[in-house]
């Protein structure tokens, strides 16, 4: 088995031991070098390259983000992010993800340590998923062993009958890894008259709020975070709060969202697929999905079951995404009736592709 070379670079020493000891329970990762801020981290780079680089991006001598860039030009290398929860990490955090991170893990300011090893599954995660990043000198996917997860099941109930057409267009988009940087592509690409968009991003809470306001600042639609009850209008695009699901409902002839608790769908909150499924069940024909980029197969049923429903569906093709994970797993259900680059995505939420 080829394994995953790590580095991690973080000042604390406490996360640099339990990151290690966490990561090397795994079979297919090995750390090979710690360093406690990025300058240390340049000279043990002259020795061994990583597959993935765990970064920290509020550290004395040179911060995070100087670091990621400089990588990114001279060497492209997957960087997973491992911010603390705050507002501030959040800020810095979304500028990493803007620099060319792939992946974002969290730590809490005070327990680090507990909280590192009830994580570890997620730490994992984000590393293979990294690695398997489509840039310039990653080492082939690693095959990821598969434990019990809950499906939407546990939020929704299967639809049994699709809403009549209406004249409403609605587009439900799912993305995790690479998302951000795909969600941006499409989304400033679209006019201001746009139809409404429901978004689940795989992302931390205290994150979304902060990656919608950056958006909202770079698109002509309008971007935020959704919360409960809002209602789904031509030219807004609603993100789903981290640790949170959110289920598109109907009232009358208007759609909005309900922003819910829940248990992990798929291993995520929000989950694509508990999106999916409602949009399946409240708008039917009225509704376009698209899966992009991502690891992991969240949304793939439920992207199915819009079809079903009689909505036109769209996946990410191979080409185009970080991580081809997500939009694979719809495919291969049958779940995208058309495969497109990324660039082309904006024709799809526009109505300018034949269906």
């Amino acid at each position: 088995m080829k394994q995953i070379r790590v580095m991690l670079v973080d000042d604390s020493a406490v996360v640099r031991q339990v990151l290690q000891a966490v990561l090397e329970l795994e079979p297919d990762i090995r750390v090979i070098a710690t360093a406690s801020d990025p300058l240390f981290a340049q000279e043990k780079l002259k020795k061994e390259w990583p597959d993935v680089i765990v970064l920290d991006v509020e550290m004395p001598r040179m911060d995070g983000i100087t670091f990621l860039t400089k990588i990114m030009a001279e060497h492209p290398t997957p960087v997973v992010i491992c911010s603390s929860l705050t507002e501030k990490g959040a800020e810095t955090t979304l500028q990493a993800m803007a620099a060319g991170a792939v992946d974002i893990i969290t730590k809490p300011t005070m327990g680090i340590k507990s909280f590192l090893q009830e994580s570890a599954h997620d730490l994992a995660m984000a590393v293979r998923a990294a690695a398997q990043a489509n840039l310039k000198r990653v080492g082939k996917p690693s095959s990821v062993p598969v434990s019990t997860k809950l499906n939407a099941d546990a939020m929704l109930a299967p639809n049994q009958h699709a809403m009549a057409q209406t004249t409403e267009r609605l587009i439900a988009i799912g993305t995790s890894t690479g998302g951000t940087q795909a969600l941006e592509a499409v989304l400033t690409a679209l006019p201001r008259v746009s139809p409404g968009i429901v978004i689940v991003q795989h992302m931390p809470e205290k994150f979304t709020a902060m990656f919608a306001e950056r958006l909202n600042g770079v698109c002509q639609i309008e971007v935020r975070e959704a919360r409960n009850n809002d209602r789904v209008i031509p030219g807004l695009a609603l993100i789903a709060p981290g640790g949170k699901h959110m289920l598109l409902k109907r009232s009358g002839a208007y759609y909005h969202v309900e922003v819910v608790d829940g248990p992990l769908i798929n291993r995520h909150r929000p989950s694509v697929d508990v999106l999916f499924r409602s949009v399946a069940k409240y708008a039917g024909k009225n509704a376009t999905g698209i899966i992009m980029t991502g690891m992991g197969d969240d949304g793939a049923r439920g992207l199915r079951e819009m079809l079903d429903a009689g909505a036109n569906t769209y996946a990410q093709d191979e080409a185009s995404c970080v991580v081809f994970g997500m939009p694979k797993e719809a495919i291969k259900l049958g779940a995208a009736r058309h495969v497109l680059p990324l660039q082309e995505m904006q024709y799809a939420i526009l109505g300018k592709l034949v269906s």
